[in-house]
């Protein structure tokens, strides 16, 4: 049983240790919880500045919905990091519901989304409860970008969007993007309806706001943007698009997924699944080091388009996984104080507000003013 009121599962990793960072830093009590009790408080102490000062607790726990009800009974939310989300997701949202605990994640699987809304939004809604899976920067922040758009002309309802940044993915970020690869299909919207990627879509050419290079990108899993935004009846239309602002990283990207899915070709689920973790550690086989502001940068656009208008909206920012971190635990305070605006499935926007979203990134100085063209 809890005595904080956020638990932040999976706190080792390195978007979980941000998390926990950023609650230290908004002073909210916290418990970090994962598997191993010794890797936690090591964590803790070497990857979290002013950990000494934060109220916190250390708890292991097995997966399992039974184990994590009783890790979240007497807490308000669960912040989870632990993914592959589509494979460890469903017992930490069961646990929620149990115990009655909001409930937020890092992920980009778009069916883990769909799935998660479809299974558990109503059964959230009906408890008074949020369920917010996806809050990070690759998905928030370009959804930030987005609603800004949207509000500047009336009659927008296509969204092109493109989310790049500069850096090393984590080994959890790695296993994801191969697991979701091997076992489901990404879909963009049109006319307010999932149509499926080309299975063979491969590699992007496209315009990178703010650069000269032209840079690569992939629907990457098709991400949260689709799902969130078919709740939303001045949007019929979603394409996304991602990529690493690394060139040759992106070109080995088809060919790095393609044999390991050869690999696992004809393997029952959990032997392909075992596979894929493994081939994850090769690919990814230490942890990144702390991200640079001068180095890992962030760009996030977004066209959006009517009959008779066109917006085009740009945030440009740095440190995606600090984002990803301060939007988890601003999630957090905001429940904590009552502030979501929705119950329910819902997106960080939906729930907190763009505006606001945005604010707290740029108070941290991780994002800039975003540049808005209007042509009407």
């Amino acid at each position: 049983m809890s005595t904080k009121p956020v638990v932040v599962y999976g706190a080792s990793g390195y978007t979980g240790r941000l998390v926990c960072e950023y609650l230290r830093e908004l002073n909210i009590p916290f418990v970090a919880a994962g598997r191993n009790k010794d890797r936690l408080a090591s964590s803790m102490e070497k990857n979290v500045p002013g950990i000494e000062t934060a109220d916190y607790e250390i708890a292991e726990v097995e997966h399992s919905a039974e184990a994590l009800t009783k890790l979240l009974t007497g807490s308000q939310m669960l912040i989870n990091t632990v993914g592959p989300f589509a494979e460890f997701g469903h017992e930490a949202v069961q646990a929620c519901l149990a115990a009655g605990c909001h409930y937020s994640d890092t992920n980009g699987e778009q069916d883990w989304m769909i799935a998660a809304q479809e299974k558990y939004g109503q059964e959230f809604a009906n408890q008074g409860l949020l369920l917010s899976p996806g809050i990070a920067q690759m998905y928030t922040t370009g959804e930030i970008a987005a609603q800004i758009a949207l509000e500047q002309l009336p009659g927008l309802h296509t969204l092109d969007i493109e989310v790049f940044w500069k850096g090393n993915p984590t080994l959890a970020s790695t296993a994801t993007i191969l697991v979701n690869a091997a076992m489901a299909k990404a879909h963009y919207l049109e006319e307010n309806e999932y149509v499926e990627w080309p299975a063979d879509a491969g590699l992007y050419t496209v315009v990178v706001p703010g650069q000269h290079e032209l840079g690569l990108a992939l629907p990457w899993g098709g991400t949260s943007h689709p799902v969130w935004f078919k709740q939303d009846p001045r949007v019929q239309n979603v394409k996304v698009l991602g990529g690493i602002l690394n060139p040759p990283l992106m070109n080995a990207v088809p060919q790095i997924v393609s044999a390991i899915l050869a690999g696992v070709e004809g393997l029952e689920l959990e032997q392909k699944l075992a596979v894929l973790h493994e081939q994850a550690g090769g690919v990814t086989p230490q942890m990144p080091p702390r991200e640079n502001p001068r180095i890992n940068i962030s760009v996030d656009s977004v066209h959006a388009s009517g009959p008779l208008g066109r917006v085009h909206t740009v945030i440009y920012g740095n440190c995606n996984y600090k984002q990803t971190g301060l939007l988890n635990a601003y999630a957090a305070q905001q429940l904590l104080g009552g502030g979501n605006r929705k119950v329910g499935f819902a997106s960080a926007c939906q729930a907190f507000g763009h505006q606001e979203l945005f604010g707290v990134l740029k108070s941290f100085g991780l994002v800039q003013n975003p540049v808005i063209t209007v042509n009407a």
